[in-house]
């Protein structure tokens, strides 16, 4: 545990790298746009430079080398990179998702003059990133991930080097061989599927190949360093990501308690796209786009969303009761502690009010002061690891 000087000490350097955070985001002009990715149209090609091709990976022309910490999220629906630059926090971020088409010369001309990010290998092109879900709405098809349920997926042989293209795509080799990146990992599925030990592992050997010294992070905590400074980093982090939910209890910026759920926002997408015989990909982009928790349901589409949100969160909320009441490990906390929301699943209008609905009707064994939304929920994780980098690295 540490003394109060050390502590003092930690939180003054979050707390600086906080602020330069929303320093960037109040302030005008490109160069300090926290998030130079935007969403493209169904049937929109993105324009990009066109990219430098391989066997295994995808590196564009505007891929960065970083020259300091690097914080990087490999989430099941995107993948997120955060530097510090001039005190300033920058976010760049990608689809984690590919799409395969037959290759073919004429293809091939075609894909370098969009520049549209894809890679080649046993007779296939495999584009990758926003240019996937494009092509996807084209052939009116669904995208694939190379990660399920928060993990790379068993059911794709080519996850691993779909996810070396994203990133790829995203960041080159640092300037300075041996750079600490912070990525974030999941905690333990509580069903037990999978394997993190595997996933970290993996993900540790291919950042080490590109000249990183690669240190991992749990998603929760990364929640916890991001928005709970003024809180000494002590309460229940939570990331609602597409493949899965990251819970962890956090006492003066101790992990105390991490586990995952494995139900995130694909599985939304997935049930109500059966429930309504729509693709899930349709799904995903009315959930992003219109769900509005503080309106009353207009279609049948939304009136699904609001159910199986409702079921999201109560089962993540009795995961959460569950695990505490059965842990020896809580500290004794003399106040209550805040509970802290963040991922692209917390992102609809009136999550949060849903969320504390919620936990009125469960009896946790730790008082909470209050449920907050994270400032910038899609980056939160990349900003926490990037918090743990540049801590790592002094």
């Amino acid at each position: 545990m540490p003394d109060d000087k050390e502590l003092d000490s930690l939180k003054a350097r979050m707390d600086a790298i906080r602020n330069a955070g929303v320093a960037a985001s109040d302030t005008d002009g490109a160069a300090t746009t926290e998030t130079s990715y935007q969403q493209p149209q169904a049937t929109a090609m993105p324009t990009m430079q066109k990219p430098v091709v391989s066997e295994d990976k995808v590196v564009g022309e505007a891929a960065e080398r970083p020259a300091g910490p690097v914080g990087l999220d490999i989430g099941t629906s995107h993948v997120v990179v955060a530097q510090n630059k001039d005190n300033q926090i920058h976010t760049v971020q990608d689809l984690n998702a590919f799409f395969t088409v037959p290759n073919a010369k004429f293809s091939r001309d075609i894909l370098d003059q969009k520049g549209i990010m894809y890679y080649e290998k046993d007779g296939l092109f495999y584009i990758v990133g926003a240019s996937a879900d494009s092509f996807a709405h084209m052939f009116h098809l669904e995208t694939r991930r190379p990660m399920k349920e928060g993990l790379i997926s068993a059911d794709e042989s080519e996850g691993l080097s779909v996810i070396k293209a994203v990133v790829g795509s995203l960041i080159q080799k640092p300037k300075t061989f041996g750079e600490v990146l912070c990525f974030g990992i999941p905690g333990e599925p509580l069903d037990g599927k999978g394997s993190i030990v595997y996933h970290e592992a993996v993900i540790k050997q291919s950042l080490s190949a590109l000249g990183y010294s690669p240190i991992s992070l749990n998603e929760g905590m990364a929640a916890v360093l991001t928005e709970l400074s003024a809180d000494d980093f002590t309460g229940i982090g939570i990331s609602l990501g597409g493949g899965m939910c990251n819970v962890c209890l956090s006492y003066l910026s101790f992990p105390v308690i991490t586990y995952s759920l494995q139900l995130g926002g694909d599985y939304i997408d997935a049930i109500v796209g059966r429930m309504v015989a729509e693709p899930a990909t349709k799904i995903k982009s009315i959930k992003e786009t219109e769900l509005d928790f503080t309106s009353d349901a207009k279609d049948r589409v939304t009136i699904a969303l609001q159910i199986f949100y409702d079921e999201l969160i109560f089962r993540l909320l009795e995961s959460v009761q569950r695990v505490l009441a059965a842990s020896d490990k809580i500290p004794k906390i003399a106040v209550p502690i805040p509970i802290v929301l963040s991922g692209g699943t917390a992102m609809p209008k009136g999550f949060r009010e849903k969320f504390e609905n919620t936990l009125k009707t469960v009896n946790l064994p730790i008082d909470i002061s209050s449920v907050r939304i994270a400032e910038d929920p899609l980056n939160t994780t990349a900003k926490g690891a990037l918090i743990m980098a540049m801590t790592e690295a002094e």
